[in-house]
């Protein structure tokens, strides 16, 4: 990314930062700009989740660590990462209409991670996403074994998980993805 580039990044997450406290009550924008600014590589993970309508955010800081979490806000999946499988396993594994990409595969080229079902259960508490789509979500070895995958929405103003074959995918089911700073 080239300094304007930065600047628009750095004004947008600020813009929506501001605009959503609820999300982080106890979290300073001045700290975590000076984190940002010192950290191109983290700052290019961000501008690919905006890239692809991810609207991040931060939702949460540990304190332990000093880092904080940013995740995809956006009020749906992301749109540039849906009609997605599970995993590189799954896509391969279909004999014909394949997807174009894996939720894997892509959280890794942007630099993030799938969220688990907890963190997904917590950004459902900052507010109601995912009430027309579905995300992936991280999945036990164990169900990964067996063929199987783990995702999750909001219907009914309650949070559900479900499993589906990994190699499946549709329209409306993407990943959303979450980064440490």
């Amino acid at each position: 990314m080239n300094a304007k580039q930065k600047e628009a990044l750095l004004a947008v997450l600020k813009s929506r930062f501001e605009g959503n406290m609820s999300r982080h009550k106890a979290v300073a924008w001045a700290k975590l700009e000076v984190k940002l600014r010192d950290n191109d590589k983290k700052l290019a993970a961000l501008n690919e989740m905006e890239a692809s309508g991810g609207e991040p955010d931060v939702i949460g800081y540990d304190k332990k660590t000093d880092e904080y979490l940013f995740c995809d806000c956006s009020a749906e999946t992301p749109k540039g990462r849906r009609s997605i499988c599970y995993d590189r396993e799954a896509m391969d594994a279909r004999k014909e209409h394949k997807p174009k990409n894996n939720a894997l595969d892509m959280a890794s080229a942007i630099g993030i991670e799938l969220l688990t079902e907890s963190q997904y259960r917590a950004l459902q508490e900052l507010g109601a996403f995912d009430t027309k789509t579905s995300s992936w979500v991280q999945t036990p070895e164990a169900i990964r074994k067996q063929g199987g995958a783990l995702f999750c929405d909001r219907r009914y103003d309650a949070v559900f998980v479900y499993h589906n074959g990994a190699q499946s995918y549709y329209a409306a089911r993407g990943f959303r993805g979450v980064l440490k700073v």
